[in-house]
């Protein structure tokens, strides 16, 4: 699964991932895409989407420089722990607040608090380098269209699935097993309806 951490509907995708874990033999790898980096030059954008966008690189280079320095296992580890903060945490609406989100996430799974000066835009350094990397392998999957999550099931990836709330149990992996259906369709692209619902984080 590729993710964004300010994407609320990427949380909810993890969390019927990680139901999924639990009732299919499955063992999901984690990886990093970026709204911002997707959205890059875009006309067009509402001023409260670009203000998200414009402090959306600070978790994604927290995230690839701790797995860089640490260990890849903790790009999950940190993706629980700020996405806890940011969404049913309430703390991702403000620079200030989602700042605070990534630097507490740091330390409760025990990294250095000197992880957050990748937060901010270092010229030359080779996180965001990491980031843009990270982010190419998801997209390339599915194309420039769409946005996070992206979800590989086997040699097919999608964006999506998008619900809400993450179905539990054996719920869970149904949708699972669906989806690697209609990824085993050849020719088959995509299934959408309006959303008349936001994220459910209960």
């Amino acid at each position: 699964m590729f993710f964004d951490p300010l994407c609320p509907w990427a949380w909810m995708t993890s969390r019927w991932l990680m139901e999924v874990e639990k009732v299919r033999p499955i063992d999901v790898t984690w990886s990093v895409m970026s709204l911002s980096a997707l959205n890059e030059g875009r006309d067009g954008l509402s001023d409260s989407y670009r203000e998200m966008l414009d402090r959306g690189w600070g978790p994604v280079r927290v995230v690839i420089a701790a797995a860089r320095d640490h260990g890849d296992e903790y790009t999950k580890k940190l993706y629980d722990a700020i996405g806890t903060r940011l969404h049913p945490g309430g703390m991702g609406g403000t620079e200030e607040g989602q700042r605070q989100a990534v630097a507490e996430a740091l330390g409760e799974v025990g990294l250095p608090a000197a992880l957050m000066d990748y937060y901010a835009n270092v010229p030359g350094d080779e996180v965001d380098t990491l980031v843009r990397a990270s982010h190419q392998r998801g997209i390339s999957l599915v194309g420039e269209d769409v946005g996070t999550p992206v979800v590989s099931f086997g040699d097919v990836a999608f964006f999506g699935p998008v619900v809400t709330p993450a179905p539990k149990g054996e719920a869970a992996g149904k949708l699972w097993d669906g989806c690697l259906l209609v990824a085993g369709t050849p020719g088959f692209y995509e299934i959408k309806r309006t959303r008349t619902a936001g994220p459910d984080f209960s």
